[in-house]
C-alpha cells in the first residue's frame, strides 16, 4: 500500500486526540496499523471493508492532507483510509452529508498514488451497515474443521446457501459463532445481506445466505 508524509499544518491540524478515537471495530482481519476512527460514520464504513472481498487491506489515515501550494497557512484536509484492492489504492473520506467539492485533494491524492473516494454515508443502506457491524464482532474466531468442509462442500456444489441450509450443516460449534460468520470475513466466501437484517424471517430466502466468491462475478460493494 502506498504509503505518505504529511506536510505540517500546524498545531491546530495535529490536534489528533480531538479527532480519532478508538471504536468498534478494533479486531479486525483486514486493517494494518491502529483502527482510529474520525467520527461513527467511518467505523460503521470499517465494518464494510471488512467484509468487502475486493477489499485487501485497508488502514486508518491519522494525518491530515496538505494542499502543496505555497500559501503561508496551506488548506488540509483529515480523511478516513487507504484502502487497498487488487487494481487501485483509494483515499476513502467519510462525509455525513454531500461531499463537498475540494479541488486539490484528488491531485495531491493522485500525486501520492491514491485515487481519492469521497463517500457519503447516507449513501449507504442502514440495514446493510446494521448486518455488517453484527458479523464483524466475530471477527477473528475460527471455525470448527469439520463445518468448515460441511460447508464449503456445499458451496462447491451448489455456489450459494440460505442461511437455513447453512445452520443444518454446523454441527460441532455455534451456528453464528464463529461459524458462519469467520467463513465470510476470511473471504472463502461472501454474505448476501444488503437488504434484510440478518435476524428478520426474510433473510431465510434462497437469495439470502452465503455465496462461494468463486462463483460471484466482482461488484462495487462500496
Amino acid at each position: 500500500m502506498t504509503t505518505f508524509t504529511a506536510h505540517a499544518a500546524g498545531d491546530e491540524a495535529c490536534d489528533l486526540p480531538h479527532l480519532y478515537k478508538s471504536r468498534f471495530p478494533s479486531a479486525t482481519l483486514k486493517c494494518r496499523g491502529r483502527t482510529l476512527y474520525r467520527s461513527q460514520e467511518a467505523s460503521d464504513y470499517a465494518c464494510l471493508l471488512e467484509l468487502d472481498p475486493d477489499v485487501i487491506s485497508w488502514r486508518c489515515i491519522t494525518q491530515p492532507f496538505v494542499n502543496d501550494s505555497p500559501a503561508r497557512k496551506p488548506r488540509y484536509r483529515y480523511v478516513d483510509f487507504a484502502v487497498e484492492k487488487e487494481d487501485e489504492t483509494l483515499l476513502v473520506d467519510i462525509w455525513r452529508g454531500p461531499p463537498e467539492k475540494i479541488a486539490w485533494l484528488p491531485r495531491v491524492a493522485e500525486r501520492l498514488g491514491y485515487t481519492y473516494n469521497p463517500v457519503s454515508i447516507f449513501d449507504l443502506n442502514p440495514t446493510r451497515i446494521q448486518n455488517a457491524r453484527d458479523l464483524v464482532r466475530y471477527g477473528g474466531r475460527e471455525a470448527a474443521l469439520g463445518d468448515r468442509i460441511r460447508i464449503l462442500a456445499g458451496l462447491d456444489e451448489m455456489g450459494s446457501l440460505t442461511l437455513a441450509e447453512c445452520l443444518g450443516a454446523v454441527r460441532e460449534g455455534a451456528p453464528m459463532c464463529p461459524t458462519l460468520t469467520c467463513l465470510g470475513l476470511e473471504c472463502n466466501c461472501s454474505w448476501r445481506c444488503r437488504s434484510d437484517l440478518l435476524s428478520s424471517p426474510r433473510a431465510r430466502r434462497p437469495v439470502r445466505g452465503l455465496r462461494s466468491v468463486k462463483y460471484r462475478a466482482r461488484s462495487n460493494w462500496i
